[in-house]
């Protein structure tokens, strides 16, 4: 993998900057991406792949390419290992079951996203966290998806 500094940009004593990214796989595939930083900011403008990528290798981009690219940026040594966020290693079996269970209703019964909650737990992407959901679903530790909560309606 390589990361070089396509061109820099200053205002004053802001900085934007965009690297360019090229991945090479043993197979022949590669990935040519073109990332922008600015101000402690880093977004991916450009991804193109040969052979085009899916939707999970899309979502794998990131952590293919982050400590990489923090070292280019001047992060230093071991940044962009994934700690700083908090990632966590898939849950399996039960106590992941149970995990997922657990922030799920958590999440609910705070008002916010259950699906975004379990991802923030995990580490997983939308697709695995929705998998793991299903799983502790097949499991009895949630509600059917389609099962809707009785109201008292006086009108009935």
């Amino acid at each position: 993998m390589s990361v070089r500094p396509a061109w820099e940009v200053r205002e004053g004593s802001r900085a934007t900057r965009w690297l360019q990214i090229r991945l090479a796989f043993a197979d022949g595939a590669g990935v040519d991406a073109l990332a922008v930083v600015s101000e402690g900011d880093v977004r991916v403008e450009e991804v193109r792949a040969r052979p085009g990528l899916s939707l999970e290798d899309l979502a794998e981009l990131s952590h293919w390419i982050e400590a990489p690219l923090a070292r280019a940026c001047g992060a230093g040594p071991g940044a962009g290992t994934g700690a700083h966020r908090g990632r966590r290693i898939r849950p399996t079996g039960p106590e992941g079951r149970h995990l997922v269970a657990r922030e799920y209703r958590a999440a609910q019964l705070a008002g916010a996203d259950p699906v975004l909650a379990v991802m923030g737990a995990t580490g997983c992407s939308r697709r695995g966290a929705l998998r793991l959901i299903g799983r502790a679903r097949d499991a009895g530790l949630l509600t059917p998806r389609h099962a809707r909560r009785r109201t008292a309606d006086p009108g009935r």
